[in-house]
């Protein structure tokens, strides 16, 4: 989630296109919770770690 974040945050950055750079930012932040709440050790549904 955190690549495909970056990869469209990038893209979005350089075609110009807001869309895509409002989902990079979306789904990088999402990734960014979801890691840290496995880090943390917070069962997410019903996994102990998120990758």
């Amino acid at each position: 989630m955190i690549a495909l974040g970056i990869i469209l945050l990038v893209l979005g950055v350089l075609v110009h296109i807001p869309i895509l750079w409002t989902i990079g930012v979306v789904a990088l932040v999402v990734g960014l919770v979801l890691v840290a709440m496995g880090a943390t050790g917070h069962a997410l549904a019903g996994r102990r770690h998120y990758w």
